[in-house]
């Protein structure tokens, strides 16, 4: 059986963090062009979004009751370019 090195291990973590960070660009890109671009054509195809949600989800410990969410995701054309250029930027790094 092979034993995985250090950096092997660390994978999941370290493209959980590029897809977050890519997200984050990806959502700062469509609040700009929303906020910037001129009304057209162009503005409703980058900046429209699905927004899948989850939610709220109700939590009864007996002790303790709480609700979580609801949680929802934004996703337009620019979300995926950011995450592309941080796929991009972290491969060229590392």
């Amino acid at each position: 059986m092979a034993t995985r090195s250090p950096s092997s291990r660390r994978r999941p973590r370290f493209h959980a963090a590029v897809l977050a960070a890519g997200f984050v660009a990806g959502g700062l890109l469509t609040q700009v062009a929303r906020r910037f671009l001129p009304p057209g054509s162009v503005k409703e195809f980058l900046t429209t979004g699905v927004t899948p949600s989850l939610g709220p989800l109700p939590i009864d410990l007996v002790i303790l009751k709480l609700a979580i969410g609801p949680i929802a995701l934004d996703v337009s054309l620019l979300s995926l370019v950011g995450v592309l250029l941080a796929y991009l930027i972290a491969r060229s790094l590392f």
